[in-house]
């Protein structure tokens, strides 16, 4: 989606690769979604309970996706409608940490706070 609003908002041409501020987006959306909380199982951005982009960059995106998003149909009409039925999927719950209170229970941990001491031999 970034080449083909790239070629047509900056003048890139094909073998050019991006402009400096769409290769800048793609990084930040790459980091973002490697970070993501839901992994591979991550809605898209729509529908998504966490909004990972900062609020100028997801305008940015937005855009992007607003021009290039009826032009991906003719460029590349499998990733158009995969991503179409994308977006139909619900957000999945968040997942939940690692360490819940019933582990730190079993551990004896309950009532400690993180300050305290470790418990020595007696």
């Amino acid at each position: 989606m970034a080449r083909i609003y790239c070629r047509k908002h900056h003048g890139t041409g094909a073998s050019d690769g991006l402009c400096g501020e769409c290769e800048a987006l793609l990084h930040y959306a790459t980091r973002r979604l490697d970070r993501c909380l839901f992994g591979d199982a991550k809605p898209t951005c729509v529908n998504c309970t966490v909004h990972c982009y900062s609020k100028a960059m997801r305008e940015r995106v937005r855009e992007v996706m607003r021009y290039a998003g009826p032009r991906m149909v003719w460029r590349h009409p499998v990733l158009a409608i995969a991503h179409l039925r994308d977006g139909r999927r619900p957000a999945p719950d968040l997942p939940t940490p690692n360490r819940t209170k019933d582990a730190a229970t079993a551990e004896g941990q309950r009532g400690r706070d993180r300050d305290d001491p470790e418990p020595g031999p007696a």
